[in-house]
């Protein structure tokens, strides 16, 4: 995916508007080969962050995505896929807003057993789903979620549920260079081959309803 140079053809495709969580996504993290290798392909700035502050992420995050001035399609890992949530619930982004679809990688625990206590300022993790198409990618050796757990936020969330298998937190340690079949599943999302899940009903004591299964 070489850079293009014309200006006006890129306005007329999204802006992939990268996430990062804790520390940024540093060195040798694949959200930072992307910036370099993709089309249309930028990182959200949103400062502190080694100390993040919940309110004042959403807000630049808000403030990147309407600045794009075209649709954008949101990529985040780790701190920035509950970010993502917490936005699109502060926000309540409906059909027109310029977000058409998410990728979240690697979200973590943040409610019962945080990692680190950073985390803590991002509970709870909302539990509305998303108005728009969103794929979840977990890892079943992630150290800062449970593989169930994480299947259970996509189903909350609304998206598509992608196994990574053994790739634990999905980042520079991980060892995936560029991540390529990261890129596949972008591909996925921007042909417009993810659907935007239904709300999922709750029942009048406030539990799940049954038999509203995400894809696998």
């Amino acid at each position: 995916m070489a850079r293009s140079h014309n200006a006006s053809a890129d306005k007329q495709e999204p802006l992939i508007l990268l996430v990062p969580g804790l520390e940024g996504s540093g060195p040798g993290h694949w959200q930072r080969r992307w910036a370099e290798e993709i089309d249309n392909c930028q990182i959200a700035e949103l400062g502190s962050w080694d100390t993040p502050h919940r309110n004042t992420w959403i807000n630049r995050l808000n403030l990147a995505v309407h600045r794009a001035g075209r649709p954008v399609v949101l990529v985040a890992h780790s701190l920035g896929c509950v970010l993502t949530a917490w936005w699109s619930k502060f926000e309540q982004p409906g059909y027109s807003t310029p977000v058409i679809g998410a990728m979240l990688v690697a979200p973590p625990e943040v409610d019962f057993f945080p990692r680190d206590e950073r985390l803590t300022g991002f509970a709870p993790t909302p539990a509305d789903a998303l108005p728009f198409p969103s794929l979840l990618v977990a890892s079943r050796n992630d150290p800062w979620i449970g593989f169930d757990t994480a299947r259970g936020l996509a189903r909350r969330w609304g998206s598509d549920f992608v196994d990574a298998g053994n790739a634990g937190h999905i980042n520079a340690d991980s060892g995936l260079g560029s991540w390529e079949d990261g890129k596949h599943l972008l591909a996925r999302l921007l042909d417009g081959q993810v659907a935007a899940a239904p709300v999922p009903l709750r029942t009048e004591h406030g539990d799940w309803a049954e038999g509203l299964e995400y894809r696998a």
